[in-house]
């Protein structure tokens, strides 16, 4: 399952094959939106915005394409006037002169103006999104320590999007390594320097990833690149202390940790 920084790269690629380019094709599979399709036909598109796993498509008129891939959605960047023999469902089209965006199979799709992205329930309930690279330890802290998150066990927390928008599991198992926390720990029982390293890593292993691509690298721990810790290392020895390192279940997911390090 993608997360935040698959989702951020995924964003990038649409971004790249037509931001500030003029739209000269606008197709929606749903009739409410077709009526529509003339009021982005001549705009450009201005940003693709991330919202966890919700992309917000911003256009030089003002209105915004809210689409949310769910399990089946994708995108895809293809040469204009050449559509792909595909099996699934297209939804959307937007083209250009040079290149056509398609997003397939996904169900969620609406067109906003400023009040409608205000009002959606969906943005309202996530939090910031770790890629958002506005946001800073510090208001990551203080939300790790408000009465909504502060007594909520980490092996949960670090799943919900609530707290902190684009979070998955392998990166929630590779947080609490790099912070040297167990997943039953809570924000509420941290020392104040617990609470800072845990702030950091929050933000810092998302775009990390993001920044690298993910990419496994086991000759490079230290420097630029993106190595899993722990994650998919179960049998494995911890760098840090040597322990043998865990695989368990979390939150019906695969949770890997070291009982060395991660007290």
């Amino acid at each position: 399952m993608p997360e935040g920084p698959e989702i951020r790269r995924a964003a990038d690629r649409l971004e790249e094959a037509i931001q500030g380019k003029v739209l000269t094709e606008v197709w929606f599979a749903y009739p409410a939106l077709q009526a529509r399709q003339h009021e982005l036909v001549g705009q450009r598109v201005t940003a693709i915005e991330t919202r966890g796993k919700a992309l917000l498509t911003h256009f030089s008129n003002g209105l915004t394409l809210y689409s949310h891939n769910q399990l089946y959605g994708v995108w895809r960047v293809v040469p204009t006037g050449k559509e792909p023999d595909s099996k699934r469902v297209l939804r959307v089209k937007l083209s250009t002169a040079d290149k056509t965006l398609l997003l397939f199979s996904a169900s969620d799709i609406e067109l906003l103006d400023a009040n409608g992205v205000a009002a959606h329930p969906f943005l309202n309930r996530v939090g910031p999104d770790v890629l958002d690279m506005k946001l800073t330890a510090e208001q990551v802290r203080e939300r790790l320590l408000s009465k909504r998150f502060r007594r909520r066990q980490f092996s949960g927390l670090l799943l919900d999007q609530s707290f902190l928008a684009g979070l998955g599991n392998y990166l929630r198992v590779e947080i609490l390594w790099q912070a040297e926390l167990a997943a039953s720990h809570r924000a509420e029982d941290l020392s104040d320097a617990q609470c800072d390293v845990l702030a950091e890593a929050l933000l810092a292993i998302p775009r990390l990833s993001y920044k690298t691509r993910g990419t496994p690298d086991e000759n490079r721990h230290h420097g630029a690149i993106f190595s899993f810790k722990v994650f998919h290392r179960a049998g494995q020895a911890c760098e840090r202390c040597g322990e043998t390192i865990i695989k368990t279940t979390l939150s019906s997911r695969p949770f890997y940790w070291c009982p060395g390090c991660q007290k």
